[in-house]
């Protein structure tokens, strides 16, 4: 199963480069820098690394070696990733440019400027195991003491629909990833539509509480610096209309991303089960 679990706002899309600026002064590409999009491509390109020698431990153990990562580097190259991103991210942000002034107005000061800072330093933090048992040891231990900061750490997952489309999203990445083992000749491509799909969302249940499992400790540890009332900010922020906009602009950017990962990674795996030169 692909593991995927992003947030939106401060965990966004790609580095824009010149996109264009609007009427009001503020554009994608500004956001995009108040976001420190580059810094988070890398993240998901170390995560992505991980993943390919998971996935060559189960489906080829021994048999990738350099060869398979380097492979794996490549399809998560941040530049590449960012390519596909961009595109989408304007797409889904050019028809409000006052939406996206507002946008970057919030990630440009504070909370938003810190709180950027504090989701990709965790983000960062959990390539680490240690650091992410920690988180999860932390964050039951909240659950078990009745932690009023959980209360406000589920507003921000409501408001932002952190579940439901992390969960979405995996099961998008994972019909990719079974496509492209059907491309590279190691599915059987006369499977029948209604049994793929069964399988798929038989999977729905492990990918839900894979996704709440991660989430909710990884929160905890990123705003656990924030003051109540700067999260109280935040959560508010992420229901105004500039804040749902853009929450549903990363998730359709990253939807982009990792659906092309995912068929890719796919399409390799399968060669590898083969045999076959890539």
């Amino acid at each position: 199963m692909l593991r995927r679990v992003f947030l939106a706002i401060g965990l966004a899309v790609a580095a824009l480069g010149a996109a264009p600026v609007s009427a009001s002064g503020a554009g994608v590409a500004d956001l995009a820098r108040a976001l420190e999009l580059p810094r988070l491509f890398r993240v998901l390109q170390a995560e992505g690394l991980d993943y390919g020698a998971e996935l060559e431990a189960e489906l080829f153990p021994g048999r990738g070696g350099d060869r398979w990562q380097g492979i794996v580097a490549a399809i998560h190259d941040p530049a590449r990733m960012e390519a596909i991103a961009t595109e989408r991210l304007q797409a889904e942000l050019s028809g409000a440019p006052e939406l996206v002034a507002r946008m970057v107005a919030f990630f440009e000061a504070d909370p938003g400027k810190r709180i950027v800072a504090l989701e990709l330093a965790a983000r960062e933090g959990y390539l680490d195991d240690a650091v992410k048992d920690a988180a999860e040891a932390a964050h039951a231990d909240m659950v078990a003491r009745d932690d009023p900061r959980l209360a406000l750490l589920d507003r921000l997952v409501v408001a932002n629909d952190l579940i439901e489309q992390n969960v979405a999203g995996a099961l998008n990445g994972n019909l990719a990833f079974y496509k492209g083992m059907v491309e590279g000749g190691a599915v059987d491509a006369t499977l029948p539509d209604a049994e793929m799909m069964a399988d798929l969302w038989s999977q729905e249940p492990q990918i839900r509480e894979e996704t709440v499992g991660w989430l909710m400790p990884y929160l905890a540890l990123a705003y656990r610096p924030l003051s109540d009332a700067d999260l109280e900010t935040y959560v508010a922020f992420s229901e105004t209309p500039e804040g749902q906009l853009l929450n549903r602009a990363l998730f359709a950017g990253f939807d982009a991303v990792f659906d092309t990962v995912s068929r890719d990674l796919g399409l390799a795996a399968a060669q590898f089960l083969q045999g076959q030169d890539i």
